[in-house]
């Protein structure tokens, strides 16, 4: 669902730059719409008053429409003081991101703040073209705050790098010769024809032979040995860096105004057009 953002500036030159950086996010031109207060309303002050009620009356109908008609909107009646002083900037967003990123953008270039200002203007504090009135501060305390900035140096770890060690198995092929020896029995049996002898006749019985082969088979031993040791660790060395940057703070002229002055501005005030 597609979102209104007003932004309310003080001067053209804001308005067109936020502008310029609310069509850089990605939102289009087409849906963002800029009114300004004349020229002549501006910078010579005897604009027609038919002009003048023109220019009053759109921006009127503007916030009339936007928050429904309701005169007693304190929003409505807000922002038609605060726009017809200034420059407006309207975002149609399509959707609640590009919305919230359209605020962010009108407020970073100086949107002013809507209900402040138009306190300031009801109170006289801040004329019509935004400078603060002298009859209106006449005697009242005004305080300049002095902001000064102080550069704060610590340091906190990071990691930089590190060494990874990784150990795995691995295995490759061992081929060794050796020389294996083998028994076999073997059994020959030959013909005779002879008279028995008495050692033919003592064996002459029943009784076994035995005869047992052998042969050597491969052995196969595995011995474990440590042929090299890895050490990990870490040295820690100090270093001295020069930190620089910038600081800011408030700087503030104080200027005498002579009497004579004031009177000059004040019959210049006073003198009728044209002359």
């Amino acid at each position: 669902m597609g979102q209104t953002v007003i932004g309310i500036f003080d001067n053209k030159g804001e308005a067109q730059s936020a502008v310029a950086e609310l069509t850089r996010s990605g939102i289009s031109r087409n849906n963002i719409d800029v009114s300004d207060r004349t020229d002549a309303d501006v910078n010579s002050g005897i604009a027609t008053d038919t002009h003048r009620e023109e220019h009053t009356d759109s921006i009127s109908e503007f916030f009339s429409n936007l928050f429904g008609g309701d005169d007693d909107d304190d929003r409505y009646s807000h922002y038609s003081e605060v726009a017809r002083r200034g420059s407006i900037v309207t975002v149609h967003a399509q959707s609640q991101e590009e919305a919230t990123r359209a605020a962010a953008i009108l407020d970073d270039h100086g949107a002013v703040d809507i209900d402040e200002r138009a306190s300031q203007y009801r109170s006289g504090t801040i004329g019509a073209a935004g400078i603060a009135g002298t009859a209106a501060t006449a005697g009242a305390d005004t305080v300049i705050p002095i902001i000064e900035e102080n550069m704060q140096v610590g340091k906190r770890d990071v990691e930089t790098g590190g060494v990874r060690v990784r150990s795995r198995i691995v295995e490759r092929p061992v081929e060794e010769h050796l020389r294996l020896r083998e028994e076999h029995v073997w059994v020959e049996r030959n013909p005779v024809n002879r008279p028995a002898s008495e050692a033919d006749l003592a064996n002459f019985k029943e009784g076994d032979i035995e005869m047992t082969e052998h042969a050597e088979v491969p052995v196969v031993n595995k011995e474990a040995r440590v042929v090299e040791e890895i050490n990990v660790g870490k040295e820690v060395e100090e270093r001295e860096e020069n930190i620089r940057g910038t600081v800011r703070k408030t700087d503030v002229d104080i200027e005498n105004i002579r009497e004579d002055d004031n009177l000059n501005r004040t019959d210049e005030r006073n003198r009728p057009a044209g002359l």
